[in-house]
């Protein structure tokens, strides 16, 4: 029961939250989430773990220390560290010393990873092909460029060092 002159009881909408874009935008992220999750149990892979497996097979050399990875998939260093150990122990990845530099050591996919996350791209494109049915080319490009500028206010005003 609300006290007269409670500010919490003003006139809120009680839908407020069903129709904040956050709150959208979570749900879409949780249902994404949850269907990529159902399609990587073949693979036996969970979520955090196709995520670095997706970046060292799409961009081989770019992202291949802890640090860079990490960042790409926006983990802290030592989380990356735990998830790639779990990796290498399903075979998937391997930790290999630079010739250039001993102190550095980059990460490389096995053959196992590379057979796992070739399957990636397709089925990731599956998923968004499921939450985009019904769009046309037209609005699947127009949402992109909401979502592109949505992203853009939020890192200029909220993280002034460009993080993602």
């Amino acid at each position: 029961m609300s006290l007269p002159n409670d500010p919490l009881s003003s006139s809120v909408d009680p839908e407020f939250i069903e129709q904040s874009v956050g709150y959208q935008m979570r749900r879409i992220v949780n249902l994404m989430a949850s269907e990529v999750d159902h399609r990587m149990e073949p693979l036996g892979l969970t979520d955090a773990q196709w995520r670095p497996l997706l970046r060292l097979f799409l961009a081989p050399g770019q992202e291949s220390t802890v640090a860079t990875l990490a960042r790409g998939c926006q983990l802290d260093a030592g989380g990356m560290t735990r998830l790639l150990d779990r990796l290498e122990t399903k075979g998937l990845c391997r930790r290999e010393r630079s010739q250039e530099d001993r102190r550095v050591v980059n990460l490389a996919l096995t053959d196992e990873g590379l057979t796992a996350a070739a399957q990636l791209p397709d089925l990731l494109m599956d998923v968004q092909g499921i939450a985009l049915d019904g769009f046309s080319d037209a609005e699947a490009a127009q949402f992109r460029k909401y979502l592109a500028r949505i992203h853009e206010n939020l890192a200029k005003r909220l993280v002034p060092s460009g993080g993602e």
